[in-house]
């Protein structure tokens, strides 16, 4: 009797880039590709390099999911309503990049009701540790000297892989998101990985990219040099509109 796709598994040991091919992930649920591994640098960057993340809640093994379509940003359509335009322009909220990038992970991880929930401590140590190394970045907003709302993620070559962000405030992840984009025009970074598309997303003008153009963009991307490094761009005010 057929029982259908079975879902790979990554033994102890493994080289870094021994993942299956990103487009035989499952179809139910949608995207999920492998299961094992570790979260060593080598590794998460081999995942990043070929669309894959990791994604799974304590006490589950480490899984690996690349889900079709995708959810990408394409830093110079964000979509800023009038009304949030009418506050970046305000001057209320400032921007940084790596200022706080341990806060902003850690609020990811306990905000929103605990549906941050999948950032475990190992999760965090893994992208801390990433930091550390001049690939894991985020991006904050600030409002009067308090960190209002970030992002952060991985940045390869012209791609910024987004993981998770928050808001301390209203409108503080926007405003992030917003100086995150203007960020990228400045960097010479082409696309920014939402994952998985929510409303949210959407209304911020995220798009539905079929998982083989992905890819292909991301296979191209992460080994093109950017303009410039994401926290050089950041040199001076950082202007919150793409």
């Amino acid at each position: 009797m057929n029982s259908g796709p079975r879902l790979a598994w990554i033994r102890p040991g493994a080289t870094p880039e021994a993942f299956p091919d990103p487009l035989d992930a499952l179809d139910e649920p949608n995207g999920l590709l492998a299961a094992g591994g570790d979260l060593a640098p080598a590794r998460l960057l081999a995942a990043y390099e070929r669309g894959i993340f990791p994604w799974f809640s304590a006490g589950e093994p480490i899984l690996w999911w690349c889900p079709d379509p995708r959810a990408v940003i394409l830093p110079g359509q964000l979509h800023v309503s009038r009304r949030l335009a009418r506050t970046l322009r305000s001057g209320r909220f400032t921007a940084s990049v790596d200022q706080a990038f341990g806060e902003v992970i850690h609020l990811c991880a306990t905000s929103r009701g605990g549906s941050g929930t999948w950032l475990t401590p190992e999760m965090i140590a893994a992208y801390c540790r990433l930091h550390e190394l001049g690939v894991a970045h985020s991006v904050e907003s600030w409002v009067g000297g308090r960190l209002a709302g970030g992002i952060y993620g991985i940045s390869l070559g012209r791609i910024f892989f987004g993981e998770s962000m928050v808001s301390v405030v209203p409108d503080g992840s926007k405003a992030a998101l917003a100086a995150l984009a203007s960020l990228a025009l400045a960097a010479g970074i082409e696309l920014i990985d939402c994952q998985v598309a929510n409303p949210h997303l959407l209304r911020l003008g995220a798009t539905l990219m079929p998982r083989r153009e992905f890819l292909g963009r991301i296979a191209r991307g992460v080994r093109e040099p950017p303009l410039q490094r994401l926290r050089a761009a950041a040199a001076g005010p950082i202007p919150l509109r793409p």
